[in-house]
């Protein structure tokens, strides 16, 4: 199987020859070997592995993404794409796991809270400018 890990700005990973891969969705681990049927899931922050056809065992911390593997039949060598926002790869899954992973999720709560607090600013700002449009309200006025 060939495995590329893509981010917007550069190819992590383009690897052929890749022999079984474990990666995790919203509903856990899982593994994808030869012959596996067509898949599309949505990554969490975790660490993909693999086996190489040379016995190594490699590792990628991912910071969510998308994982397609396709090509099943006809073509002979299945395609396996992660498609993410962030990806470090190392041969030390004790570091990518406790440090990277960690990095990602603080990264990924601060996002969050980024997010809800521009939610609530707008949502102020839809408060004012109801309030000072309704009749009687201090932006109503006689314009005549």
């Amino acid at each position: 199987m060939r495995l590329r890990i893509t981010t917007p700005l550069d190819t992590v990973i383009d690897e052929v020859g890749v022999l079984v891969l474990s990666a995790e969705d919203a509903s856990g681990c899982f593994g994808i070997q030869p012959c596996h049927a067509d898949f599309l899931t949505s990554l969490v922050v975790s660490v993909v592995s693999w086996c190489s056809a040379d016995g190594g065992r490699h590792y990628c911390a991912v910071r969510g993404g998308v994982l397609t593997v396709t090509g099943r039949s006809g073509s002979g060598c299945q395609e396996l794409a992660i498609a993410t926002r962030e990806a470090v790869p190392g041969d030390d899954l004790a570091h990518l796991d406790r440090d990277i992973v960690t990095q990602f999720d603080r990264e990924l709560e601060a996002d969050r809270g980024a997010r809800v607090d521009s939610t609530r600013l707008q949502l102020n700002a839809i408060r004012q400018i109801v309030r000072h449009l309704q009749p009687g309200g201090p932006g109503s006025g006689d314009f005549s």
